[in-house]
């Protein structure tokens, strides 16, 4: 729009500014922005030897176990494109700078709901990680902590984990604690690092007839009204996808 030329007073010209036209406050029109929905994601701690070699023993993968049991029934679900997930060994969820890298850089906003499910040292550190991750803004939705393992001095002297006891922040902690019948040498190797025996705390604290080192297992058995954990896990993934 060409501006509007006046002549002043004193006979010089001026220009106008020009107006552009705004939408009338009658105009009820609503106009919808996009909000991008909040992705959830999975992390998977594994414990000593499970991710890479533990004093010359492993790597075991006994972690990668409970990850291909979720990766099953999502593709199962034809939901597979939504499985957002990253394993672990224990020593990244300890430090600043491994929990920046491995965790912080890959939880898509602090709006999106984040899984931690760690075993053995990985449940003990996995569940200090909670509580880092939760004091900085972050959403825990769930914690499962498989036969967590640390209370040991001596597993602590040789091992990158928290000395002091977790206190973990989540919305629902599933605990789960191997008391097998016959102990085989992971339960000899679980002992010397000494079984976190969680009182108070979790929404679910049970305990399973299994060795220390079957992490896939615990997370099928049955622990409530017919449930596993890995009903748990899925159904809530699941439900933060809609």
């Amino acid at each position: 729009m060409e501006a509007e030329k006046i002549i002043l007073p004193n006979g010089n010209t001026a220009s106008l500014a020009t107006t552009h036209t705004l939408t009338a406050v009658s105009n009820s029109q609503i106009k919808v922005v996009p909000v991008p929905a909040a992705k959830p994601v999975i992390f998977y701690i594994g414990g000593a030897g499970d991710q890479q070699s533990y004093y010359f023993q492993g790597a075991f993968r006994n972690i990668d176990d409970v990850d291909l049991l979720m990766s099953k029934r999502m593709t199962n679900a034809q939901l597979s494109e939504k499985y957002t997930k990253y394993v672990w060994g224990y020593e990244k969820a300890r430090g600043e700078s491994d929990i920046e890298d491995h965790f912080i850089k890959l939880i898509p906003g602090k709006s999106s709901p984040v899984y931690i499910v760690g075993h053995s040292l990985g449940g003990w550190n996995g569940a200090h990680l909670s509580r880092i991750l939760s004091d900085k803004g972050y959403k825990i939705a769930l914690l499962i902590t498989l036969d967590p393992v640390g209370k040991g001095s001596l597993v602590w002297l040789g091992s990158d984990i928290y000395y002091s006891e977790p206190t973990p922040v989540a919305e629902m902690w599933i605990n789960i604690r191997a008391h097998p019948d016959k102990p085989d040498a992971s339960d000899h190797v679980a002992n010397f690092g000494e079984r976190w025996s969680v009182g108070q705390g979790p929404n679910i604290n049970a305990t399973v007839n299994l060795n220390h080192a079957f992490a896939g297992h615990m997370m099928v058995a049955l622990i409530e009204e017919n449930k596993c954990a890995l009903d748990f896990l899925f159904d809530a993934y699941v439900k933060s996808l809609k």
